[in-house]
């Protein structure tokens, strides 16, 4: 078991912030919440909660457990490889896949395939649960994601993350007519009751921006082209339904699923972002799936 001690010299940081900000992101946020929760990190010898504000000369005490052995396995599945490097890799994420292990998903994920591909060539920044995995899309999102292969290429794309520098591009089919193009600016947080569920709250919340752009008005949905400033969780399907316009075939934030959509209709196109080791900017586009194209077309009664 590691153990990291910090004073907190002044006042008013929150404490899971001040912990990822202390540890370089070592720790990321989510993680030292989870620290938080499971009672391994105490302010003065007592616990508290991950939202405690910080006073000066606050003494912090952080265990972190050994790593719990979970059998993740290399598996053979075919992966839609949009570029590769030594340095990272670009993915064509179909939907219906998983991107990492989790409980009731220990197989058949992204991992697992990028396990097999990549052997031993992946960042172990985010643990041997989510080696390579700087960002992540929703199962029943389609899409472009970037992995990476080393821990220095990991900090760095993490970093464009952080400061909102990459270029992130999304279609969707959204539910009712979205007449003109606009922008979303509503924080986004944790639901207080439902916690695997995110929404527009002002509470424990972080900035979210979207951008959003008609492409095509069906009448009673709406094709549109999104572009992100921020990238929290969820944050496309909240903004939607936030400002009535849901994604099709959402079945957590908007009205069911239509039956010939498997989850919502949301496909990452676009991402764009600096090579963290070459400096060079690198753009990539791709191709709306077939059961995106199918969706349009019927909606077009083609």
């Amino acid at each position: 078991m590691e153990i990291l001690e910090f004073t907190a010299e002044e006042a008013g940081a929150r404490l899971d912030k001040f912990i990822s900000e202390q540890t370089s992101g070592e720790l990321t946020r989510s993680a030292a919440v989870k620290l938080i929760e499971d009672g391994n990190c105490t302010v003065n010898d007592k616990a508290v909660a991950k939202n405690y504000k910080l006073k000066s000369g606050d003494k912090i005490l952080i265990e972190i457990p050994e790593a719990v052995d979970v059998d993740i396995l290399p598996e053979n599945i075919p992966l839609d490889i949009v570029y590769e490097d030594n340095d990272l890799l670009v993915v064509n994420k179909p939907k219906g896949m998983v991107v990492h292990p989790a409980p009731g998903h220990y197989s058949g994920t992204l991992v697992n395939a990028l396990m097999y591909h990549c052997k031993d060539s992946l960042s172990g920044i985010n643990g041997e649960i989510r080696p390579g995995i700087v960002h992540r899309i929703d199962k029943d999102t389609s899409g472009l994601l970037i992995v990476a292969k080393n821990d220095t290429a990991h900090k760095g794309l993490a970093a464009q993350i952080k400061e909102h520098s990459f270029t992130r591009e999304y279609e969707a089919v959204v539910n009712g007519s979205v007449k003109e193009d606009g922008i979303v600016n509503a924080p986004i947080g944790r639901h207080k009751t439902d916690r695997k569920k995110m929404c527009v709250t002002t509470e424990n919340s972080r900035e979210a921006v979207t951008h959003y752009f008609v492409i095509e008005n069906f009448g009673d949905s709406t094709h549109l082209r999104l572009r992100l400033e921020t990238g929290r969780t969820h944050q496309i399907r909240v903004h939607m339904a936030y400002i009535g316009h849901s994604v099709a075939g959402d079945e957590v934030y908007g009205n069911g699923k239509p039956k010939s959509l498997m989850g919502q209709c949301l496909h990452a196109k676009k991402i764009g972002f600096v090579h963290p080791v070459t400096g060079e900017y690198l753009e990539f586009d791709s191709e709306l799936p077939e059961y995106f194209k199918k969706f349009l077309n019927g909606k077009r009664k083609i």
